[in-house]
């Protein structure tokens, strides 16, 4: 503010009024100010066109700006950074994935800036990982320390206490060298969840109901060292097989849920893989395909992986919903209506098919807003019966399976393809049968399955 004190004589007072005037972008306190800055100006002898110049060249900084120092040592940081991210890109995204363990929206922003890259990244894994994120050469091991309800310090004990004595040859290996202290129910959650303790057993419910027995037995041990006690049996004779509570194993779906919890997102797989089949028939397309092509209406898929809703100046509910597919992430806006009748099945790990529609093209504008006509959820669309369906089979097909599968009565008509030597018999079965979703999967993990057309 010294170009005002200097030309239109303002005290110090006046000037700062200036100052906040711009900093807090208020346009009318502005101009007001230009007012007087311009009649001081012209008192001291300046030209009004001089002073309305100068004003001129102020006027900018309420909308955002900064000193030339200031501007300076942006640049030099800008230069810096982009030279790491250039010759040093693993190294440099590790460690700054590091100093965000806790934030999961941004990890996430970042894994997906890995994908881009095409830089591998390995999976938590309690032998392979370490407590914060580590790079190689093209991979980046993710970071045991990111993992959700997993304390940085009991399991950077953990980690030392691995690579002093070497990796854990199994669960019992792991039970007889942890520390109680680091091991507690939400910390082996975390590591389950999140598939770490895969490599001692794949099946994670499993693991996660014997949570109480591990911690108990992890107690039982650390005490008897306390208390310098030893084992009946030479720890080399104990066997490698933990004793498991019997249980059943998650499906695909809730095993990548319960990892979408531990970590905020998708790394072993995507929940939209297993509907690529499916997706292909209904000419579904992923979001960038449908974005770049020429299309003004089409049909994609997504998962929720974050919900931002808010309300309009008018006071109409609205939300920004981050999606992901096999592709990467895009957000789009649900709008009131929308918003409104589905509200209850609008939650994050969830997955829809959305119909999208692209607004009408003017003059040369190539961003072109995209609106969400209608939304489904995958469920509801896997659990629609087909209106027909055609099985074409090979030769020494198992008829008693397919009778199996196609016994329940239900709204299809099906007609089965068989090929007998080199004649095709066609065959239309009487009662309309259930043919959804699952059936597809089933009769399409038949090796007898030629072809399947609905």
């Amino acid at each position: 503010m010294q170009i005002a004190q200097t030309l239109a004589g303002f005290t110090a007072g006046e000037a700062d009024i200036l100052r906040r005037a711009m900093g807090k972008k208020k346009k009318a306190e502005l101009d007001k100010q230009k007012e007087r800055f311009i009649n001081g100006a012209i008192k001291n002898g300046i030209k009004k066109d001089v002073a309305n110049f100068v004003f001129t060249k102020i006027e900018p900084f309420a909308q955002y700006g900064f000193n030339k120092s200031h501007a300076a040592a942006y640049a030099l940081i800008a230069y810096q950074t982009a030279f790491l991210k250039t010759y040093h890109k693993e190294d440099f995204i590790a460690a700054t994935m590091s100093t965000e363990l806790t934030n999961t929206s941004k990890l996430r922003e970042f894994v997906q800036e890995l994908k881009r890259l095409q830089i591998e990244i390995v999976k938590p894994s309690i032998n392979k990982c370490f407590t914060e994120f580590k790079a190689e050469k093209n991979k980046i091991y993710y970071a045991l320390g990111a993992i959700k309800n997993v304390g940085f310090e009991a399991i950077s004990n953990i980690v030392n206490e691995r690579e002093k004595n070497g990796k854990f040859n199994s669960l019992i290996d792991f039970i007889n060298r942890a520390d109680a202290k680091d091991v507690n129910k939400l910390q082996l959650e975390g590591l389950v969840k999140s598939g770490s303790l895969d490599e001692f057993d794949t099946d994670r419910k499993k693991v996660l109901d014997s949570i109480p027995r591990i911690i108990q037995q992890i107690k039982n041990i650390n005490q008897d060292k306390s208390n310098n006690q030893t084992s009946l049996f030479d720890s080399s004779t104990i066997k490698n097989d933990f004793d498991y509570i019997k249980t059943n194993s998650w499906k695909k779906k809730e095993l990548l849920l319960e990892e979408f919890k531990s970590l905020g997102f998708y790394v072993s797989d995507h929940p939209l893989n297993e509907y690529s089949e499916i997706f292909d028939q209904l000419k579904i397309v992923s979001y960038q395909d449908f974005f770049n092509s020429e299309n003004n209406e089409g049909l994609i898929a997504g998962t929720i992986m974050s919900i931002q809703e808010k309300k309009s100046s008018k006071g109409t509910p609205f939300a920004i919903v981050k999606f992901s597919d096999k592709n990467g992430e895009f957000e789009l806006f649900l709008f009131a209506e929308i918003l409104v009748n589905n509200r209850d099945k609008i939650k994050e790990s969830e997955s829809f098919i959305l119909t999208l529609q692209k607004d009408k093209l003017f003059s040369n504008n190539t961003n072109r807003r995209i609106n969400v006509k209608k939304i489904l959820s995958i469920e509801d669309v896997m659990n629609k019966p087909f209106q027909k369906v055609t099985i074409e089979l090979k030769e020494n097909c198992n008829i008693s399976e397919i009778k199996k599968i196609l016994s329940n009565e239900g709204k299809t008509s099906i007609s089965l393809i068989f090929k007998n030597k080199n004649k095709k018999v066609h065959y239309s079965l009487q009662n309309l049968r259930k043919f959804n979703f699952e059936q597809l999967k089933m009769m399409k993990n038949k090796e007898y399955v030629k072809k399947i057309t609905f």
